[in-house]
């Protein structure tokens, strides 16, 4: 997910009650909920779409959901004292405690690989021990619902705290509505995915993929991906039903290309197949090859999750 939600989360825990177990727990719980993105360094020292096989692995899994929260709670711990030292620490803050704010920051982290299983590009939740993708096809990663659920309930919840009233109950509540809806969007990906079908798509083993899209957070995009193939898709709407199906075949075939082989000197090529999930093969207009994710191909994303390969020739399927 985006890192407005991770930070909501996190604020939201805290509002629930938590913040008061120590000082500087809120930044333990904000911070924490977005830490594990430290891995978005890798963008200063990968080069195109290398960065698709790096990220959301290795900081996300086991060993670093434990190791980033201990850092994390040094550092503010030192900062306390530094500030104490220094006769600037804030005469209102909490006594702070290291073990809280290690178990703070720990929920925080562990927040953010639960978030972002929730939509379809996929997270390596047991990283180092296993690279296996895991996919919830829940959310879309940009969900402006909970960000107005979640960013209401945290700004009542200050005011109400502000004018000495309750303010820990509109944060759980809206924990409690955050996850009931959650809920309901997992419930309707799996309908999606069970109901719907297309053609022959079944049978050439194609991945059913249950993608929710921006603001209709009741409809999704169901896409049947198939190596070799390209891809279908279909607007399912419990409301409405079906709807705008489209088909999306691979434009072309290749010739004497040994992909694992070309992988093995091109990294990039190596770290988009690792990330890809439905590859589609396409044509470029010079009839290079490019490749592209069946999950974004609207014209938004197209481009950016797309691989060119202009020393690999294709040759274009004949019209059916």
């Amino acid at each position: 997910m985006d890192n407005l939600t991770h930070s909501l989360v996190g604020a939201l825990i805290g509002q629930a009650g938590l913040k008061r177990k120590t000082g500087l727990a809120m930044p333990a719980l904000i911070i924490g909920a977005n830490l594990p993105d430290v891995d978005a360094a890798c963008f200063f020292w990968l080069e195109g779409v290398e960065h698709l096989g790096f990220r959301r692995g290795i900081t996300h899994g086991p060993p670093a959901l434990v190791l980033l929260p201990l850092i994390l709670a040094g550092l503010l711990y030192g900062f306390d004292r530094w500030q104490a030292r220094r006769g600037k620490r804030p005469e209102g803050r909490l006594p702070v405690s290291f073990k809280w704010l290690f178990l703070l920051s720990f929920i925080g982290c562990l927040t953010h690989p639960a978030l972002d299983w929730l939509n379809v590009y996929g997270i390596r939740l047991l990283e180092p021990f296993s690279s296996r993708w895991f996919y919830g096809d829940t959310l879309f990663i940009i969900d402006v619902w909970l960000w107005a659920l979640m960013g209401f309930a945290v700004w009542f919840s200050l005011r109400r705290e502000k004018l000495g009233g309750e303010w820990m109950r509109p944060a759980r509540l809206a924990i409690v509505v955050a996850l009931g809806y959650i809920g309901l969007n997992g419930a309707i990906s799996t309908n999606a995915a069970r109901t719907e079908s297309i053609g022959d798509w079944q049978d050439v083993g194609a991945e059913v993929i249950s993608s929710p899209v921006p603001l209709v957070f009741w409809q999704r995009e169901v896409i049947w991906g198939a190596p070799g193939y390209g891809y279908a898709t279909k607007l399912y709407s419990p409301i409405s039903g079906s709807s705008d199906e489209r088909y999306i075949r691979n434009s072309c075939f290749l010739q004497n290309w040994d992909i694992q082989d070309a992988m093995e000197s091109n990294s990039e090529l190596k770290a988009y197949v690792y990330w890809t999930r439905t590859p589609v093969f396409e044509q470029a207009h010079d009839g290079s090859l490019v490749l592209r994710d069946a999950r974004f191909y609207d014209p938004l994303a197209r481009d950016r999750f797309s691989l060119a390969l202009p020393d690999v020739q294709c040759e274009e399927l004949p019209k059916p």
